[in-house]
Parts: structure tokens; sequence; C-alpha cells
């Protein structure tokens, strides 16, 4: 069984739904079976490598509200992270592009290690304020995710896994992924967003052979206009 990730590294709901598939993936009986691959899915491709300003401030102004009523937002995003064990730190969040991190993902598949690189990143981002739109601290991040460090300087300095990560965005669009976390199981069954252990554990349980993805079930994604 194939399971692959639609997801973005900037993306709270994404983070909640790693966690909570992991949980599904341990009470599943078939677990042993199964291949996780994460895809690429940038929610702001047309990000500088870091924003000036900080999350609440841009969040307020590209959704005409306050930003006060931002943070509220977040949170609500980090009451609801804790209960699945994660310390998010919005507050402290570095807004910028996500594209070479996601190249970095995928030096990671190619190396075995695709779910430790797409952690640390995640982690960095979400809890520890780091600005992974910056190349030097992407470096750093992905050399401690366990990535060889004179792989990691030659993506950064090249345009290497830019095409699978166009690749992974353009297959993202035929599917009709509009928001992520987006799980697709054998490119048959899909759940859309941060669903709960239960649900994403039924979604590998009645994953079957079928024409066309069929979304069973959606719940809290982020997506281009806003999470």
């Amino acid at each position: 069984m194939h399971v692959e990730i639609w997801s973005d590294i900037a993306c709270p709901w994404c983070y909640v739904g790693k966690r909570r598939f992991e949980a599904a993936l341990a009470d599943y009986e078939h677990r042993d079976e199964v291949t996780v691959t994460w895809r690429s899915f940038e929610l702001d491709p047309t990000a500088p490598a870091v924003r000036d300003e900080d999350a609440a401030t841009h969040i307020a102004k590209k959704y005409g509200t306050t930003p006060e009523k931002a943070r509220e937002m977040q949170r609500g995003l980090t009451e609801t992270a804790a209960a699945d064990g994660l310390d998010f730190r919005l507050d402290l969040a570095k807004l910028g592009n996500t594209f070479d991190a996601h190249r970095l993902v995928h030096l990671g598949a190619s190396l075995g290690i695709q779910d430790q690189v797409e952690e640390r990143f995640m982690r960095a981002y979400q809890v520890e304020g780091e600005a992974i739109g910056e190349r030097e601290t992407l470096e750093r991040l992905a050399i401690d995710a366990g990535l060889p460090a004179d792989e990691v300087r030659d993506v950064l300095l090249t345009e290497r896994y830019a095409e699978d990560v166009r690749d992974d965005e353009r297959t993202a669009e035929q599917l009709g992924v509009r928001g992520v976390p987006f799980f697709v199981v054998d490119r048959a069954v899909a759940v859309s967003g941060a669903q709960p252990p239960e649900v994403l554990r039924q979604l590998l349980e009645q994953a079957r052979p079928a024409p066309a993805v069929a979304v069973v079930a959606e719940g809290d994604t982020c997506g281009p206009d806003g999470c």
C-alpha cells in the first residue's frame, strides 16, 4: 500500500495531520506493508525567502482581518496541536518560501530518510521559529536531519529536484487538491485535511482500487486563500 501525503512545511494543519497519521498507522494491523511518500505543495509559491513582517500581521493584511483575530486563530491552532503532542510557537514563525525545503525533502526521499527531513523542517518552522526560506538556515537543518552536507549544498546551489517539486504540484492539481494535508492511498482513495486518527485508519482499511481518486472525508486544511 502506497500512501502519498501532499503538504507544505509552513502549514500548521500539515504537522497536526502528520502526528495524527502516525497515530493511525501505529494502530493499523498491516502497517509494515505501508510505504509513505511526502509530496510537495506550496501555499505561497511567490513568497520571498523571508518576509519582514510577523505572521499575524501578514495574515491580517492578506485576508482583510485584524492582527488580533489572526493571533486568535494562531492560539486556536496551538491548542489543537497541543492535544496531538505538538508545542506550536506560531508567534515565532518566520514566513518565507518553502520551495528549497521541498527540494531537500526529495533528497531525503532518495536517501531513505524523507520522513526525518519533513519532521525536522516542520518542527523548525512551527515550533522553533526558524527561517526555513534562508538557505544557510535550511542547510543547517537539513544536515541536522541526517542529510549529507555535500549533497545538501549541491541541491541548494543547483536546480536539482526542482522538477520533482513541480511535478508533485502538477499532480496535486490533476487530483483536485485544493488544500493540505491531503492523503492519497494507491491513487484510489483520499482524505482531505488533518482528520482524527480513526478516520485516517479507516482510510487505510478501506483503500481499494478505483478508476479515480475519491475524497471520502474532508477536514481542516490550509490553502492559497488561508487556513
